[in-house]
């Protein structure tokens, strides 16, 4: 449920170019009358805190000082239950074609393991890579190339 709230949230205010300086009471409230939990509202906009939180610090720009650009990621255990091969791939499929540079794939694999979810598959995967591209300046290219895999369905091959 947090994933809807999430997609709600990205969609109704940060890809609309809403108002974005809405009042947390007012927002929960809003939340409540779509029908969403309080729980998971909190959840959501912890969540969301924490994204905000992890772009404005230091750490994640340690992260590429740290790692040599032919390295392979390696993960977790817990990362592997979350991240089937599906998402795994095309973590490494976006990198391959910089869309997502070495902090901004940590950010979103961080930001995956955020989520209070059993369930997850390759297109909440990619809303996720959207919210950590949209909140890091200076990827309005890997956003937009982000948006356009998103939004496009895939179409059948006509001979």
């Amino acid at each position: 449920m947090m994933m809807d709230i999430l997609m709600y949230l990205f969609e109704t205010y940060i890809h609309s170019d809403a108002d974005l300086q809405v009042d947390q009471d007012e927002l929960e409230d809003e939340l409540l009358r779509a029908g969403f939990q309080q729980k998971d509202i909190y959840k959501a906009l912890v969540w969301l805190e924490e994204l905000a939180a992890l772009q404005q610090s230091d750490a994640h720009s340690a992260i590429s000082t740290c790692i040599a650009a032919a390295s392979t990621r390696i993960y977790t255990s817990s990362e592997m239950q979350r991240l089937d091969l599906e998402c795994r791939g095309f973590l490494l499929f976006l990198e391959q074609i910089n869309v997502l540079t070495t902090e901004t794939r940590e950010m979103v694999i961080d930001r995956v393991m955020g989520l209070e979810t059993h369930e997850f598959e390759l297109e909440d995967l990619k809303w996720i890579i959207l919210m950590v591209l949209f909140n890091v300046p200076g990827n309005e290219n890997a956003y937009t190339l982000m948006e356009e895999l998103l939004y496009t369905k895939e179409q059948g091959i006509l001979h």
